[in-house]
């Protein structure tokens, strides 16, 4: 068991709570068997427990310690470097007779701006404008919280007599493995066969041949960090499938190496965004895995590993976050991680500048939330916006920023996570100056004037809840939406809003939409009645501005969204998932909805096709035949059985079938083949023309033009 209170502003990993039971009734009864004095420790600082069992005598188990470790006596101090601590303990006496190199050296390895030296903080500090403190908390962050916690950490225990006694397996600290977030981790695994054949897994993954009392690591340089699953074949010696953050390693020599496998496709996408180029390019952040770019036609498959070449590019590290690209330059790209960590990258130089707005010293910390928001202007492609608990803009790209905002949140949280933090931004594009900011405590503000002034618009919407995504209209300058997702108040409902008065009144558009967590909508670019929204169970799509939606659930897995863009040049939608990576459609013939709703049958202009004389064809017997790709899309008004015939334009019928039709889009496949009976009949009407049957037994059709008919309607297309 593990106790444990996660708050969107808070962390509680560990407590009295926690502990392992034991049953012996096939667990219609439980029994606590860590009561302490028994070997196991007990108390505030237990965590995360994770258990293996060899038999019914010997258990594993692996625990995160959150007690704190005793100081090291034996650690000496670098009296060569400053330390944050050194701050605390010191006084302005002391301060003041600080070496400028040593405090200069301090500065710039803590990347304080370049503005503060060894000269100015001692000048500040001397008019009493900062104090010892400011200095020593400037470079705290969430990020930091992670690493710099001195607790036990990571601590094997095992039982010989079923749970009653415990012992530590090994002396030392299990260092490295946890850091201090062991309630990401949690698992380990004793091999079938083998009771002193121990995993471990963590940031690496460790293996012991001793029972734990001696470990080292089996992690490649092809194996991501984050290990999370472990599986032994118990039948084939050193056969290991490893779970990571980075997707699936497999190996055959209880990891001395390891191969990676790229599918399925497993990326847990935060974001996405596209480029203006009509050959576009996608950009992700993901989970753990940076942030990459790559080609928006590219669709997955293993053919890169003929030429070595993946198609996607890493362009930074971490967890990837949000990405703007500047569209008069597309290598010109503002990404980074967690907690407002942005750059300014140049993707064909791979040269960056950090641009993080930093707060003065003295003044209360900047607050970032873990996916910052950011965005570039779209009036001017220099101007770049930041959210921490306030809004930032640059003028220059990211060179310098000005806060334009009080605190648009309801103020911090005493916790261990960063709250009361922006969570997104939006700007009209019929006005410079006009934006919205959410926020992860629920307000939503207005400035009509660039941050002159701001408003509070969110008395009308549900409160407390996480705004994941607000989005001035790009059809009417006066109308806005909300999302807003409330899983972290145990509240899975759907939010979703729209007003027509710049947020004065607010309209509920969620109607049939599934009890989910709402992460993201989006306007189509064309017409102002449909829109996309992404939740916790896939995409939806609506026709008439939320009064119904639909799940566009074909194609794409029952996964989390978490993000959508739109192509406006090639009418894609890209599709974020958070676990399946991603996906794109085309969404051009949804656009033609309000002129085929009321019609029964309507097909859509059919794309000419080239001829090859390949087609039904390989050049060799052991591969797969090359065969034509030909859709018919057409609406229908209802769900019916339709017969489907193609013919020339003298009218001979070459093929035809029966296709179960669905009410609305539908996309048919046709594979430009000749029927039994077409064949015959063309033969016959064209006696001089020889249709040679390719070796994949079929006739394909020869060059010409022909329609596809279905009641009545037709539709022509040529093969060129």
């Amino acid at each position: 068991a593990w106790e444990r209170e996660r708050k969107a502003w808070n962390f509680k990993g560990s407590g009295e709570g926690s502990g392992i039971y034991k049953s012996i009734d096939g667990g219609d009864s439980w029994t606590k068997i860590t009561k302490g004095k028994n070997g196991f420790p007990t108390g505030n600082g237990i965590g995360r427990i994770g258990l293996a069992a060899f038999d019914e005598n010997t258990i594993y188990s692996l625990l995160d310690n959150q007690d704190r470790r005793e100081k090291d006596k034996e650690k000496k101090e670098d009296s060569a470097n400053l330390d944050k601590m050194d701050f605390i303990k010191m006084d302005k006496a002391t301060f003041h007779k600080l070496d400028d190199k040593k405090l200069d050296k301090y500065l710039k390895d803590n990347n304080f701006p370049k503005k503060y030296s060894a000269k100015s903080v001692k000048n500040l500090m001397r008019e009493n404008k900062i104090m010892l403190s400011d200095i020593a908390t400037y470079t705290e962050n969430a990020n930091n919280d992670l690493f710099d916690t001195p607790v036990k950490g990571a601590e094997v225990y095992l039982s010989k007599d079923g749970g009653k006694t415990w012992s530590k397996t090994h002396e030392k600290y299990v260092d490295e493995l946890y850091f201090s977030y062991g309630y990401y981790f949690g698992e380990i695994r004793v091999h079938p066969k083998n009771m002193n054949k121990i995993f471990i897994l963590g940031v690496p993954i460790l293996i012991s041949n001793d029972g734990g009392k001696e470990f080292k690591s089996i992690s490649k340089e092809n194996v991501h960090a984050d290990h999370q699953a472990l599986w032994i074949n118990p039948n084939l010696k050193g056969h290991l499938i490893n779970g990571n953050d980075g997707g699936v390693n497999i190996s055959y020599d209880d990891g001395e190496s390891w191969i990676k496998n790229n599918q399925p496709a497993v990326g847990q996408f935060y974001t996405v965004n596209v480029d203006d180029k009509k050959n576009y390019s996608v950009y992700g952040g993901l989970q753990d895995n940076g942030v990459w770019k790559g080609p928006g036609n590219n669709k997955e498959s293993k053919s890169w590993h003929q030429t070595g070449s993946y198609p996607f590019k890493s362009i930074m590290g971490g967890d990837g976050m949000q990405v703007e690209i500047d569209n008069r330059n597309d290598s010109i790209v503002y990404s980074g991680y967690q907690f407002g960590n942005y750059y300014r990258i140049n993707t064909k130089t791979n040269q960056s500048k950090y641009i993080q707005p930093k707060h003065d010293l003295g003044e209360d910390a900047y607050r970032f939330n873990w996916q910052t928001p950011i965005l570039l202007s779209k009036h001017n492609q220099d101007i770049l916006y930041l959210g921490s608990n306030k809004l930032h803009r640059s003028m220059k790209r990211g060179e310098d920023f000005k806060v334009i905002s009080k605190d648009l949140t309801k103020g911090s949280k005493e916790g261990n996570v960063p709250f009361g933090t922006l969570t997104s931004i939006s700007e009209s594009q019929f006005q410079f100056g006009l934006l919205y900011v959410g926020s992860d405590d629920g307000l939503v503000h207005i400035t009509k004037n660039g941050g002159g002034s701001w408003t509070d618009i969110s008395s009308g919407l549900p409160q407390n809840l996480w705004v994941s995504r607000v989005i001035a209209s790009q059809h009417k300058k006066e109308r806005v939406y909300v999302t807003l997702n409330g899983y972290r108040n145990d509240d899975f409902g759907s939010y979703v809003f729209v007003s027509d008065d710049y947020g004065k009144t607010w309209k509920n558009i969620a109607n049939n939409l599934p009890k989910s967590p709402v992460n993201v909508i989006k306007e189509d670019p064309a017409d102002e009645n449909i829109l996309f929204l992404g939740n916790d169970q896939g995409v939806y799509l609506t026709f008439d501005q939320g009064v119904h939606w639909d799940n566009l659930e074909k194609g794409v897995p029952k996964v989390a969204v978490h993000d959508l863009v739109i192509q406006k040049k090639t009418k894609d939608l890209v599709i974020g998932t958070h676990g399946r990576s991603i996906y794109k459609t085309n969404i051009a013939y949804l656009e033609e909805y309000k002129e085929v709703k009321d019609k029964d049958l309507v097909i859509f202009e059919l794309e000419d096709v080239r001829f090859s004389k390949g087609w039904g064809n390989s050049w060799s017997k052991w591969l797969e035949p090359n065969v034509p790709k030909f859709e018919i899309p057409f609406y229908s008004s209802k769900d019916e059985s339709k017969m489907i015939q193609i013919k020339t334009e003298k009218d001979i019928i070459v093929s035809s079938w029966k296709s179960e039709t669905e009410k609305g889009f539908n996309f048919e496949s046709y594979d430009l083949t000749f029927s039994e009976k077409g064949l015959k009949a063309y033969r016959k009407k064209n006696k001089d023309t020889d249709i040679e049957k390719k070796k994949n037994e079929k006739y394909y059709l020869p060059k010409g033009k022909y329609k596809v008919l279905m009641d009545g309607i037709s539709k022509e297309f040529k093969i060129k």
